[in-house]
């Protein structure tokens, strides 16, 4: 005889169009199974022997690779606008293929000027100089030597989701509008160490960061950031940080635009104002309504998206499912995210999947009951600051859509009744 099957947790509505309650997780350690909704009843039969499990499997390699069933979780990315000018362009993370909070190395997002550059490690320096005490040159080895510490921290693009501010709603998936988003374990040294030795005079109040790439991309950010929280990563997720992700050598802002965390780093100047450069005046400045624009706006503001369901992952029928996310600020934790299928007009609070790091990507989990019929989902996040998500509505009203940087409305799919998801603007 089988096993008697588990009484199901009760499905407590919160919200408007089956979004359940928080209790449905948190009662239960898997809710789903508990109600015999992820599982098919067990035959008198024994266990099937498929045939991996009748020969040997293959051997040992030098690096471990996905499996071949997994040939679909890669990064997707566009042809160059001007083929003469290749490199200078951006490939996108698969947040829909992928679960928890750790974005693969391989998987990581690319953000390129120029290409990415082939750098002997051994030649490579890093100068600190500008109003300091005394330059100083840094080779790999020199750093290595130095204490080095490790964070949790998400990079964001500022572009990213910049398709949503268009007029009309794109026909386009997680990984086009929401891709250039990653997040790692980052190793290396605090900058604050760097410029501790080198000595820093009294007049300087900004850094100039520039990379090894052809384009010498460099931004300008506050001497302040520098002495909190910044670091120079070598290593990503355990191993040499890879080379479109800066290798041999990065810095890491954390919470501020991607662009600000200069890959392939080989110079900061400490000087006593922003230089202005290109990439900080003729781009990454956020465009308002009227012919005004803010500049140096560093930290990416509260934002949250739905990977799951999502476009092309289509739903199978009606009954139980898990909806799932991710929540990110540049000014630390996460404090909450709610959860819609009505477009906004309820909210429930989700489960946030522990740990809840600062500056880092934060899993949410809720239950939703889909009866079959039309559905909006959105999620809608608060930070540590009290920070709350914006409305579409709210965000328009305030910058509207000439811009391409720091889009962090609420974003919304679509469930039609074949379930299948769609982006809509609710």
């Amino acid at each position: 005889m089988g096993r008697k099957r588990k009484e199901a947790p009760r499905a407590e509505p919160a919200a408007g169009n089956g979004i359940l309650s928080r209790r449905f997780f948190l009662e239960r350690t898997l809710a789903a199974g508990a109600a015999g909704l992820g599982a098919s009843a067990a035959a008198a039969e024994p266990l099937a022997v498929p045939p991996w499990s009748r020969e040997p499997g293959s051997d040992f390699t030098a690096y471990g690779q996905p499996s071949r069933f997994e040939g679909k979780v890669v990064r997707s990315w566009a042809a160059p606008a001007n083929p003469a000018t290749p490199g200078i362009g951006s490939s996108r993370t698969p947040h829909h293929l992928l679960d928890g909070t750790i974005t693969p190395s391989a998987l990581h997002y690319e953000r390129s000027h120029s290409g990415v550059p082939d750098i002997d490690p051994e030649q490579h320096r890093l100068l600190i100089h500008g109003l300091v005490r005394q330059p100083l040159v840094f080779s790999l080895e020199d750093l290595s030597r130095y204490p080095r510490v490790s964070r949790i921290a998400f990079i964001e693009c500022a572009g990213n989701s910049g398709a949503l501010y268009t007029a009309q709603a794109q026909p386009l998936n997680v990984q086009a509008i929401h891709g250039l988003l990653s997040c790692s374990d980052w190793t290396g040294v605090k900058l604050s160490a760097l410029l501790d030795e080198a000595g820093i005079d009294p007049r300087a109040k900004w850094v100039l960061a520039e990379g090894a790439d052809a384009s010498g991309m460099s931004r300008s950010f506050p001497l302040a950031k520098a002495l909190d929280d910044a670091m120079v990563c070598l290593y990503q997720n355990g191993e040499r940080v890879r080379p479109s992700n800066g290798y041999p050598l990065r810095l890491l802002l954390p919470g501020f635009e991607g662009n600000m965390n200069v890959k392939w780093l080989r110079r900061l100047k400490l000087v006593d104002a922003p230089i202005m450069t290109k990439d900080e005046t003729s781009k990454y400045t956020i465009l308002l309504k009227e012919d005004k624009a803010w500049q140096f706006v560093f930290p990416i503001e509260v934002k949250s998206i739905i990977t799951r369901p999502s476009p092309g992952l289509t739903l199978k029928g009606p009954g139980f499912y898990e909806i799932s996310g991710l929540a990110w600020s540049g000014n630390g934790r996460i404090r909450r995210v709610e959860v819609s299928a009505d477009g906004g007009q309820s909210f429930a609070p989700a489960v946030l999947q522990e740990p809840v790091l600062p500056k880092a990507l934060t899993r949410f989990r809720a239950a939703w009951q889909w009866g079959g019929g039309p559905a909006v989902l959105q999620s809608r996040a608060t930070d540590e600051t009290g920070m709350v998500q914006p409305s579409r509505a709210q965000f328009v009203a305030e910058r509207g859509l000439r811009g391409n940087f720091h889009y962090n409305a609420i974003a919304s799919w679509r469930i039609d009744q074949a379930g299948e998801a769609t982006n809509v603007f609710a």
